[in-house]
């Protein structure tokens, strides 16, 4: 089992910079595909970015793609988000997520605010 927990959320204007960071316990952290979604109000959650076990392939959504770079610290079972030259449309929840060898991903954090002003 791994549990995810979230951090770094908050109100930025647009043009700015956050770092999502995702907490991630177990032992096993390093076996999981981990990946950044994001969901915003009355939106369906959608995917953000991806990095596998030892960072060697990294996939992101074409809406975020040169503004956003994921990366992972398996020695302190962390996953990051950083998120540069923000907009209003980036902002959601964004929640951190992992699998193993299933297709879907099945453990979740519970989500951090990310709000972008104009």
């Amino acid at each position: 089992q791994v549990q995810l927990v979230e951090s770094g959320g908050g109100l930025v204007q647009a043009g700015g910079s956050l770092r999502l960071s995702c907490a991630a316990s177990g032992r096993t952290f390093s076996m999981y595909v981990m990946a950044w979604f994001r969901q915003a109000p009355g939106q369906e959650r959608e995917f953000v970015a991806a990095i596998n076990k030892v960072g060697s392939s990294i996939n992101y959504a074409d809406s975020v793609k040169g503004r956003f770079t994921i990366s992972r610290d398996n020695a302190k079972n962390m996953v990051y988000l950083q998120m540069n030259s923000l907009k209003p449309e980036d902002t959601a929840v964004y929640y951190c997520a992992g699998r193993g060898a299933t297709i879907d991903y099945n453990y979740w954090g519970q989500g951090t605010q990310v709000t972008v002003s104009s």
